[in-house]
């Protein structure tokens, strides 16, 4: 097991040993870091001091240079048959088993930097689009791209990267994931827990159960058609299944929908860096949404079987005559680990296919 060292910010001129303490605190300012530490955790350093060298950004703060510098004191460790340093914000969680996936396809003996475009364009214009977001592998700090600018070492995008500099719920967002491995979520203080009823914490360790089953296929999106009952299916293995009145087209709803509003509160929907589209055009077309309630392997059929229970909020009477997807409790998604149609992908996923098999979706 590969154990690298968590280094954090502190002007602490005393060296901080872990080891000795269950808990820790060091204080810059008027910041806290609390360190508790476990047997089988990596040990916690503290970045070299930077009071030496000169910054004169008057919008910035000079704990920039430490973030940046953090990079080079790790590598400077010396630690051995180590490929990749991550470097990522505490506020952001990432699928450890896809970023590996991710990074198998680069070679480590090259420069890098590698991460995403965030979903404000004026985030975007502000800092540039040449910058990685979304705990991109060298950080999204500002001076981290000026540094590979420098070294001349261009952004490599990877949509499983996600900045989301949003407010309101990533419903939309994550139920439409791009055909691509889930690397890492930002920004969740800021955000809505992902699931309802529960806090940020909660959410996660529920979204945890599916990723040990299947981490590839997390959050990767599915379209069935009910033709009996004229219902569109979308099925976000992993996190959500939505059931639409009437028939929309994958395209469509590849779309995220516009559950969430910009980090610029005054930009409307034209200020994301996508294409989007509303909730519902109208009331009756609103998604009935079933949040994962459970989920586990079979080993006798190589599956995964997924359960997904409906999320219930006040809605507005429809008079269309067709079935109502209302009276559905609970929806259950049987998954091979191995996709069997569709194109693969360099990652090893694809955009699978689904079927409905009994009222139930089976996702192949």
């Amino acid at each position: 097991m590969l154990q690298i060292p968590l280094i954090t910010n502190s002007t602490s001129a005393e060296p901080f040993d872990p080891s000795k303490c269950v808990a820790s605190s060091v204080r810059q300012g008027r910041e806290e870091w609390v360190f508790r530490r476990g047997p089988s955790l990596p040990p916690v350093k503290i970045s070299g001091d930077t009071s030496k060298l000169k910054y004169k950004n008057p919008k910035g703060h000079r704990s920039a240079i430490r973030i940046s510098r953090i990079v080079s004191e790790t590598l400077r460790l010396g630690f051995e048959d180590v490929r990749w340093f991550v470097m990522g914000d505490d506020d952001t969680f990432f699928v450890p088993e896809n970023l590996v996936r991710v990074l198998s396809k680069y070679d480590h003996n090259q420069l890098y930097y590698i991460g995403s475009s965030s979903e404000s364009h004026l985030q975007n214009i502000n800092f540039s689009y040449g910058m990685a977001y979304g705990g991109g592998l060298y950080g999204s700090d500002d001076r981290i791209h000026a540094c590979m600018a420098e070294m001349g070492v261009p952004l490599t995008k990877e949509p499983g990267f996600h900045q989301y500099d949003v407010y309101g719920s990533l419903l939309g967002l994550l139920s439409a994931h791009p055909v691509a491995p889930l690397i890492s979520i930002h920004h969740l203080d800021v955000v809505e827990p992902i699931f309802p009823n529960v806090n940020r914490v909660q959410a996660l360790q529920r979204l945890k159960v599916p990723i040990n089953l299947d981490s590839a296929a997390i959050m990767q999106q599915s379209v069935c058609y009910d033709k009996t009952r004229s219902w569109t299916v979308s099925v976000s293995w992993g996190y959500a299944v939505q059931i639409y009145r009437g028939i929309f087209s994958v395209r469509e709803l590849e779309m995220p929908a516009r559950t969430f509003l910009n980090w610029h509160k005054r930009a409307d929907y034209t200020g994301f860096s996508f294409n989007t589209r509303p909730v519902a055009k109208h009331a009756c077309q609103r998604p009935f949404v079933f949040y994962l309630s459970n989920a586990l392997y079979n080993k006798n059929t190589n599956q995964t079987a997924s359960e997904y229970a409906q999320h219930r909020i006040p809605r507005s009477e429809c008079n269309w005559k067709m079935a109502d997807p209302s009276r559905i409790e609970k929806v259950h998604v049987y998954k091979s680990l191995i996709p069997i149609c569709g194109t693969r992908l360099r990652e090893g996923i694809a955009a699978e296919c689904c079927r409905q098999r009994r009222a139930r979706w089976l996702l192949m």
